[in-house]
């Protein structure tokens, strides 16, 4: 079993394949933690009028639009559009680009892996947003502060699953044992391409310097549909050959500066 000082690691499984497109979690989420609203406006982009997570939306259902699904008729190709639904979130990686980017201590690890913004502390830098492989972390310009999903860290605590996860209909959000939900994954995966439906993928990058993720995914098609990154990298991993380079800068910059003395001196 996973543990983080001596308690199990959760985690979410998201199964896009029962998800309906519902929004129960996005409105389980927003009543639980008090977050605002995030308008009403048209959005142009499918029935989706909050477009992505943020400072004010930490669970976000995606329409993903497939251009076509073969035999259902209906224009010259015999043709139509199909719908896909996926319910995105903060990741909680394994390794946080935010958490190592956050000057003030103000992002903290909790005992069962999720990856917690503590607002008292947060200063408002910003530098979790950028450090984000995901672009889940988002300032809010009212408040000043970063904000993102804590794994419902309250609840959790108090033994209750979180919000998202009790409130999904269809069982798309499934809460628990980190190792016990990729079982899971797996035995979905195999049932759903033992029914022939062999695009299906569990997205969980343990393969790039993000070392994996306590949000992972089973999905169909791309995953780069559900704007999810193929590769995710943590920025951090590019500070040594950041430093190596300005080594050798200054170096360069050394070295053209003690010529210039000594030809000075030769004249």
């Amino acid at each position: 079993m996973n543990q983080t000082n001596g308690h199990a690691n959760t985690g979410f499984l998201t199964d896009s394949t029962l998800c309906i497109g519902c929004k129960a979690c996005e409105v389980a989420c927003k009543e639980w933690n008090d977050i605002s609203e995030d308008g009403y406006d048209w959005s142009g982009f499918s029935y989706d009028n909050t477009e992505a997570v943020g400072h004010s939306t930490w669970r976000h259902v995606k329409f993903v639009e497939n251009p076509t699904t073969p035999g259902l008729g209906g224009n010259a190709a015999g043709q139509l559009p199909s719908w896909g639904f996926s319910s995105d979130v903060c990741k909680h990686c394994e390794v946080a680009g935010c958490l190592e980017a956050c000057p003030t201590g103000a992002i903290v690890r909790m005992d069962f892996g999720a990856v917690f913004v503590q607002p008292d502390v947060c200063n408002g830098c910003a530098y979790c947003v950028v450090s984000c492989p995901f672009g889940v972390v988002q300032k809010n310009e009212h408040d000043g502060r970063a904000f993102k999903c804590t794994f419902c860290s309250d609840r959790q605590m108090a033994g209750l699953e979180p919000a998202c996860a009790h409130a999904c209909p269809t069982k798309s959000i499934q809460f628990g044992n980190l190792e016990e939900l990729h079982a899971k994954a797996d035995q979905r995966l195999e049932e759903l391409r033992s029914s022939g439906i062999d695009d299906a993928v569990i997205y969980d990058p343990v393969d790039t310097s993000v070392k994996g993720i306590h949000a992972f995914f089973l999905l169909r098609g791309d995953p780069r549909s559900y704007n999810l990154p193929p590769e995710p990298e943590v920025p951090t991993i590019y500070l040594k050959k950041g430093w190596r380079s300005a080594a050798v800068a200054a170096g360069a910059m050394l070295g053209a500066t003690m010529l210039a003395f000594l030809g000075d001196k030769h004249r």
